[in-house]
Parts: structure tokens; C-alpha cells; sequence
């Protein structure tokens, strides 16, 4: 490239026509080697036959009725077992025979089969693969393709924009669409390998100042030009959207303008994720939608502003305070709701699940003592409940693989359209680890979890170990805070919620209440004391109470 930014092939082009009139129609095709001279590129071949070295201005004619470069019979395309054809017109692609002409891209034969031969060369110019394409879609390598370049490659050096394309027809339909103008190449093999093709030709790619990935629009072409695009340099790649398949299809369809519109206009590549400010004032301009579920306490409501979907909420207490009672309080009221919910109860069986909601419908104790219903209140409790179709619960006791417990996970949003899912608790999924750092594994498994909720949206409702206080503990009313939670930071950190029960077990006037407390909440700010539940006995319910002074202070 000169100082001025012109390419090699647009100086050599421009330099034939004003010294050579004779050849002045003609096109660059490559450099290759001068015998004259011993340069090792300065000779310049041209689609008429002709050339002429830029080092010791040697020119030399093709006087051959057919003006088009062939190769002799000693040659080594010849000697490698190469194929050769003519260059024809493609009518079902509406591929003009000038193009194929321009490309080197021939109508032959094999095994008595017409095929179609794209040739690959190498950085000297030197043909050492060709694509063979046979009826119905099959295709052949010949040569080296490690020693080629992308398909086309050998016609540019450089420039401003260069379109790569999945296949060698939407690269000569590019090509024909531009009269031929600007650089267009393609990978070898489409969308499979396509990155790993790029990234190998990555310097060559570099020598453009944007490189256009024109794919085919279906699935698999999109995803293959964001991976191709994500190897270049941040700002260089570009990918341009079709209406059709492909830009063969563009150019049968007489779609032409449409195509050159996409490459001038394909946005710059962002990697997924990535959002430009400029874009969102569709999304802000909207009314904001608080899509939550309240809680079962107005308390909690007023701080918490409702269960929301893509959250992850975490209930703490220390051991005996009444996170698992909460829990199944809140999972109730979604039921009533008719909300579907997912519940994960590691240190229970699903009968003992079930029976505490079935119980919470009656208002009656069915676990402490079966004989209070009859046959048809609990059938009447079952079906309101556990067997009202809103309800799927996870058979498994003890500790179990993070993958596998997202996976259930996953299976219950998707496979059971659950939108709440409940897991108590996280401490028990780790339990069993024989060996290793638990911190980690937690880390890993919150992580795992913030993703998973963040892909499927739903709300997660996750129950917490704390750790011992120093001073006054948890059964005697010790204070929550975030940094007791047992095992990971990362547990805070991930979590959207943290609620803090508090219950002073050994005051005879606040056994039986628990309070809850907000230590983090990601969506307003507000944090502090939001209610109390008081525990009933006779119906095993827990309902909002006014805190009741305690001997000695505010717990």
C-alpha cells in the first residue's frame, strides 16, 4: 500500500492503463515472481493473460485465442492431480461468465460428473487446493488447504473494506453485484470452522480497515459471523444483515442495491451483552412495570416491594429460628395464588413437605397429629394445595452436585413452567464434600445459581446458614448481618434479597416470634426491621404480630 492508501493490484490496474493502452480493459488478478528480475512479487498477471513487472518492467502477451490464464501441462496443478475446466456462465445462480472469468472459478468434470472447481492459492499465488463441488450439495478437497488462503485472497493486498462470505458462489455474487470494485473473500468450509479459518488468516484480515461478515442469515451462519467477528480486533468487524439466505439468493432475486446497502450500513460488532446508551429509548421511554407477587406479610412488603422474577432472595437465621416455617408460608401463599413453585427441601422428605402445606390450608397440625382431619379434609387440603397443579417438589435428601441441582432447577422453570422456586438449604448441597474448599464450592454454586436465574427468570427463594456470632447467639436473639453468613461472601454478593430472622428462643414471652430483618436489598435500598411472625402452636401457622418489648432492650 502507498502513502495515499492505494492498494498493490489498484496501482498496478492503474499503472497498465496509463502505459499499456493496449491492455487498458484489463483486471488485476495477483502477483507472482518475475523470472527476468528474481522479484519475489513485482510481476503483475492480469485477466487478459498479460503481465508486466513493476521491478524491471518486463511485459509479457498472451496470444492465445482464449485470453484467460490456463495452466501448461508441465505445471504442478497438472503433476498434483488437480482438475481443470472452462468458464461458463452459472444461469440458476445468475453468475455472469465474466465473473467466473475474473475468479478462476470453473465448470469441469469428474468421474463423469459436472462439478464445479474453486481454486486456493497460496501468499505467491500459487494454486495448492481446490473445492470441488459435485450434484446435490457434495463436496471434494483436493491439495493443501493448509497452504491456502481464504477463497479469493490472492486477488486482494489490502484496502478500507473487505466482505467475507460463508461460501465461494455468495462471494463471486458479492463480488458481481460491486462490478467487481471491492474485496470480497470466503472461507473454505462455511460456517463449521469458520473462526478457527479467521483467526489462521487473521493478519491478512488485519490489512483492511473494516472486515464485513455477510453469513447466511439462518442460525448457525449468525452465530459462526459473531464468533468469526469476536477473533478481529475491537471496532474492525462488522456484520451485515440479509432479508434473504444468503447473497446468492440477494442476487437471483435482482436484490442487488440491497446488498451493497448491507454492507455499507452493517453496524460494527459488539459481543453479546455490550448495549450502546443510544439504543435504549425504546426501552426507557416505557412505563416501568413492577412484575412482583407480594408477600404474605405487609411488613415485609413495605421494604422488600414483593417477590420479583430474575431475583435471587436469601433467608439467614442461625440454627432452630424458623427459616424452613417461612419459607413454606411464603410457597403457600403462592400456591393460593396460583402461582406455580418449585420446592427443593434437602433435609426433608416430599411427604413432610407436602403434609406442612396440606397442614397450612386446614390451619391444623396434620404432622404433629394426622388423626385431627378426616380423609376428606385432606383430600380437599391436597388438592388446594400439593396436588393443585401449582406445586412440583424435588424427591432428594442430603447433599447433591451443584450441576445436578442446577439442572433440576432448570428442568422445574422449563419442563414445569415453575416461576418460584424454593431451595432450602444451601449449606446441606455442600455437606457431603469429602475433601476440598467449601468456600469455593459455594462460590461456584452461587455463581451457577445468579446465572441460571438470570437465563430461565425466575425467583429464587434460597435459605442461608449462619455463622456463630461472637457474644450473644442466634436462639438468644442475637442480631443478623450480612457478614455471618456461612461459607462464601459470595452468597451476599449474589443474592438481590437477604432476610435476617431473629428469635430469642429462652424469653418465654418471645419464643415464638421471629422477626425479619432486611440486610440487603437490591432494589430500593431499604434495609431494617420489617415485621414480626408470631408461631401458633394449635394451627402451626405464623402470622404478623407487633413486636412485643423485650427484658433488656431491642434484640
Amino acid at each position: 500500500m502507498d502513502s495515499n492508501g492505494r492498494t498493490r493490484h489498484h496501482l498496478a490496474s492503474g499503472f497498465c492503463k496509463m502505459n499499456d493502452t493496449q491492455h487498458n480493459d484489463s483486471t488485476f488478478l495477483r502477483h507472482e515472481p518475475c523470472e527476468q528480475c528474481g522479484s519475489s512479487d513485482a510481476r503483475a498477471i492480469y485477466d487478459d493473460g498479460h503481465s508486466y513487472c513493476f521491478s524491471c518492467e518486463a511485459t509479457e502477451q498472451n496470444n492465445s485465442e482464449d485470453h484467460t490464464p490456463r495452466v501448461s501441462e508441465s505445471s504442478p496443478i497438472k503433476g498434483q492431480g488437480f482438475l481443470w475446466g472452462s468458464f461458463k456462465e452459472l444461469r440458476n445462480r445468475s453468475i455472469k461468465e465474466e465473473t467466473t472469468r475474473k475468479w478462476g472459478y470453473m465448470v469441469g468434470e469428474y468421474k463423469n460428473q459436472t462439478c464445479h472447481i474453486a481454486n486456493f492459492y497460496d501468499e505467491s499465488g500459487a494454486v495448492v487446493a481446490q473445492k470441488i463441488r459435485l450434484p446435490q450439495k457434495n463436496f471434494m478437497a483436493l491439495g493443501d488447504f493448509s497452504k491456502a488462503g481464504l477463497y479469493g485472497s490472492h486477488l486482494w493486498t489490502g484496502g478500507k473494506k473487505i466482505v467475507v462470505t460463508e461460501g465461494e458462489i455468495d462471494a463471486l455474487s458479492v463480488s458481481q453485484i460491486q462490478d467487481y470494485k471491492w474485496p470480497v473473500v470466503s472461507v473454505p468450509n462455511g460456517a463449521a470452522g469458520a473462526k478457527k479459518v479467521v483467526a489462521s488468516n487473521f493478519d491478512y484480515l488485519n490489512r483492511f480497515e473494516e472486515v464485513i461478515f455477510m453469513f447466511d442469515t439462518d442460525e448457525v451462519g449468525q452465530a459462526a459471523a459473531k464468533e468469526c467477528a469476536a477473533v478481529l480486533p475491537v471496532g474492525k468487524a462488522k456484520i451485515a444483515a440479509l432479508p434473504l439466505k444468503d447473497a446468492n439468493e440477494m442476487l437471483v432475486a435482482g436484490k442487488g442495491q440491497e446488498v451493497i446497502h448491507a454492507i455499507w450500513n452493517a453496524p460494527t460488532f459488539r459481543p453479546d451483552g455490550i448495549v450502546d446508551g443510544r439504543e435504549l429509548w425504546d426501552t426507557v421511554s416505557k412505563k416501568l412495570v413492577n412484575d412482583s407477587v407480594p408477600y404474605p406479610w405487609e411488613g415485609l412488603n413495605a421494604l422488600a416491594h414483593g417477590i420479583r422474577k430474575g431475583e435471587i432472595t436469601t433467608l439467614c437465621a442461625g440454627s432452630g429460628i424458623g427459616k424452613s416455617q417461612v419459607c413454606k408460608e411464603i410457597a403457600f401463599d403462592l400456591i393460593r395464588r396460583e402461582q406455580n413453585i418449585g420446592y427443593i427441601a434437602l433435609e426433608e422428605n416430599v411427604r413432610r413437605t407436602a403434609l406442612g402445606l396440606m397442614g397450612m390450608h386446614l390451619n391444623k397440625q396434620i404432622l404433629i397429629n394426622p388423626d385431627a382431619v378426616d380423609a376428606n379434609e385432606k383430600r380437599t387440603a391436597f388438592e388446594a394445595t400439593v396436588g393443585s397443579g401449582h406445586c412440583f417438589l424435588y424427591d432428594h435428601f442430603g447433599s447433591m452436585d451443584c450441576d445436578n441441582l442446577v439442572n433440576r432447577i432448570r428442568y422445574m422453570v422449563t419442563g414445569c413452567n415453575c416461576e418460584y422456586i424454593f431451595l432450602d438449604h444451601l449449606s446441606i448441597v455442600v455437606s457431603g464434600l469429602e475433601s476440598g474448599d467449601e468456600r469455593r464450592y459455594i462460590d461456584n454454586t452461587m455463581t451457577k445459581l445468579r446465572s441460571l436465574v438470570e437465563e430461565v427468570k425466575c425467583a429464587l427463594i434460597l435459605v442461608s446458614h449462619l455463622k456463630r456470632p461472637d457474644g450473644r447467639g442466634h436462639e438468644e436473639g442475637g442480631l443478623t448481618s450480612l457478614s455471618q453468613l456461612r461459607g462464601s461472601a459470595g452468597i451476599a454478593q449474589l443474592s438481590d434479597m437477604v432476610f435476617g430472622l431473629e428469635r430469642n428462643q429462652q424469653d418465654e414471652d418471645l419464643a415464638d416470634v421471629t422477626r425479619i430483618r432486611v440486610l440487603k436489598n437490591r432494589w430500593s435500598g431499604q434495609t431494617g426491621i420489617a415485621t414480626s411472625l408470631e408461631y401458633d402452636h394449635g394451627t402451626g401457622r405464623m402470622t404478623e404480630c407487633v413486636m412485643p418489648e423485650e427484658d433488656g432492650g431491642d434484640i
